[in-house]
């Protein structure tokens, strides 16, 4: 934990904050806080700045808290992503959240199987959860935005072309493709499928929507690290 996120509830005024929870284990056995000491915080969804500790017991600390700089700029990116299998997802939420990724919409596909989307991963709660871990990596504040389209052809169709438009649209797909750009400046919108690939007619629907195949050679990759690579080849 590289930062200690704030929440609404944390806060006893504008600047005094009680921590009760992990992140109060965390100091204790990770950073071994004491009075005096000053970490590195954020507001969930606002500014990052310092804290100092003002009081530490067994089971609750109170820090005073000062804001004062901005969290750091999410990518100019909208990633389309099939849904991953469920154990793969929780890391994958971390990594959206660690890289900056600003919104992520999980889509089905034929070779989703449909059991993934009855996982308790799924649940608003344990999405938070795990973007929040992402967020403390990266020490930044600002939640992904994470939207479900559990009907690929109703979505690639109907409202797909108008989040591609005016952004470099691509679908990271192994074959005879263009290689991934490198150092984009453009807005992207880029799709990638499970670990089996899209079916050609999933290509081609996307393809029609806006999206041009590129790949990262004859490897194929594990979605998490498809991720990772895509991403840190366009920015």
């Amino acid at each position: 934990m590289n930062l200690l996120l704030l929440e609404e509830a944390d806060f006893l005024s504008a600047d005094r904050v009680v921590l009760r929870d992990r992140r109060l284990r965390h100091m204790q056995e990770v950073h071994r806080c004491e009075a005096g000491d000053t970490l590195r915080v954020g507001r969930l969804g606002g500014l990052l700045g310092t804290a100092c500790v003002e009081r530490l017991e067994a089971n609750e600390a109170e820090l005073s808290v000062t804001f004062d700089h901005e969290p750091p700029a999410k990518l100019p990116l909208t990633l389309v992503l099939a849904l991953p299998r469920p154990k793969m997802l929780r890391r994958v939420f971390q990594t959206v959240a660690t890289m900056g990724v600003p919104k992520v919409i999980l889509v089905n596909s034929y070779r989703v199987e449909k059991s993934f989307w009855q996982t308790p991963f799924l649940e608003p709660t344990a999405i938070r959860e795990q973007l929040i871990l992402g967020l403390e990596q990266a020490r930044d504040s600002v939640l992904p935005e994470i939207a479900i389209e559990k009907r690929f052809k109703p979505f690639v169709e109907d409202r797909l072309p108008a989040i591609v438009d005016g952004t470099l649209g691509l679908v990271g797909h192994p074959g005879d493709f263009p290689a991934c750009p490198r150092a984009v400046t453009d807005p992207v919108t880029l799709a990638i499928g499970p670990e089996g690939g899209w079916i050609p007619y999933e290509v081609d629907m996307l393809r029609a929507s806006g999206l041009n195949p590129v790949q990262l050679g004859d490897r194929i990759l594990r979605v998490e690290t498809a991720v990772t690579a895509l991403l840190a080849r366009l920015f």
